[in-house]
């Protein structure tokens, strides 16, 4: 009754008027892939994920084989068509570009279930808040010093509570001039945290987070490789600041592994690469059972409705890359964010800005 019929694939991109870079990757464009599924009755599932420049026809391609084997499925059937895919994907990985597809289904699965109930997803799931916390992210490493303090100035202007910038130069006594210069900036009213993106050894890692505690930085994101759980170990019993990864997670198992060598603070699974829905909550819920909070990286439009359902999530990053291209954007008021009351995920791509794949 409620089988998937078909699905299309497309593209879209946000407007960035020059190349950004973090510590390890530069950015040429802003770029995304849109999912829609369409059951027999014609209800429309959407999904959409972070793609910048990279692979573009590999992924294109993973979302369409995957769309191939989920033509009849029921939407409802979320656990089951994993548990398929991940039989399906185990040749090639379970991890990559299979994970991504695998996710972007299932996200896409609970929109059109939800519509089909008429009710948005925190909703059905079951709700534990009305609102969640939410931080400006950005200042890239690539940004003058003057595109740095006009972001972070704006964001505290706009309301925002927290504030997130890039650290990771060849010499750690830069970003720390730069967390000075942020701190001048928005006052001792806000908080700021500091992203490596894994670009940082131990040393320099420890070095600069050291420094920074003069500067009251909340936490210190992925500071080195995410698969070195002992240089984490040792960071989180000499740094002195929480510290905060996730996002580069395909399963619980590194979550396990920090957690049996008491080497995080905070979980930040990214939904994209978990799996999707489920892998997401079965996530918060491990993190949630050694007292962890979670912070999920970048999918604000599906994070704030999921942290709305569990008792362990503390805030969500903001980007506003795809307001622009989608009709209801999330609503933020005084560092606060409010899941929609539209049934599903609440907000669906404008027609004119995809293209077809």
């Amino acid at each position: 009754m409620y089988a998937i019929k078909k699905y299309a694939v497309f593209s879209a991109k946000a407007k960035l008027a020059k190349p950004i870079s973090d510590a390890t990757h530069t950015l040429t464009e802003i770029s995304f892939l849109v999912l829609r599924i369409e059951t027999i009755h014609g209800i429309i599932g959407e999904s959409y994920l972070l793609s910048f420049q990279y692979s573009p026809r590999a992924i294109a391609g993973a979302l369409k084989d995957v769309g191939e084997m989920l033509v009849g499925e029921q939407v409802f059937n979320t656990v089951k068509v994993f548990e398929k895919l991940n039989h399906a994907n185990e040749y090639f990985g379970m991890e990559g570009i299979n994970r991504w597809a695998q996710a972007a289904y299932n996200i896409a699965m609970w929109d059109a279930w939800c519509k089909i109930l008429n009710q948005p997803i925190w909703k059905v799931l079951g709700s534990s808040r009305s609102e969640v916390p939410i931080y400006g992210s950005g200042g890239w490493i690539s940004y003058s010093t003057e595109e740095l303090i006009d972001e972070v100035s704006n964001y505290k202007a706009r309301g925002f509570k927290a504030v997130k910038i890039k650290v990771g130069k060849p010499d750690w006594q830069e970003d720390l001039e730069r967390l000075k210069l942020v701190r001048e900036a928005v006052g001792n009213d806000i908080n700021i945290m500091m992203d490596a993106n894994q670009g940082m050894n131990v040393p320099n890692a420890l070095a600069l987070a050291r420094a920074a505690r003069a500067l009251n930085i909340q936490w210190f994101e992925e500071p080195i490789d995410h698969t070195d759980f002992e240089g984490y170990q040792l960071l989180r019993t000499q740094a002195g600041i929480s510290l905060a990864m996730g996002e580069r997670e395909y399963s619980t198992l590194p979550l396990r592994e920090l957690l049996q060598r008491n080497a995080i603070d905070i979980w930040q699974p990214d939904i994209l690469r978990l799996g999707g829905v489920e892998a997401w909550r079965n996530s918060a819920a491990l993190a949630g059972s050694f007292n962890i909070p979670v912070l999920p990286h970048y999918y604000k439009d599906y994070d704030i409705p999921l942290l709305c359902t569990i008792s362990n999530g503390v805030g969500a990053e903001s980007f506003d890359w795809i307001d622009p291209l989608i009709d209801h954007p999330l609503q933020i008021q005084n560092g606060m964010a409010k899941p929609h009351d539209r049934a599903g995920w609440g907000f669906s791509f404008k027609d004119e800005c995809l293209t077809a794949i």
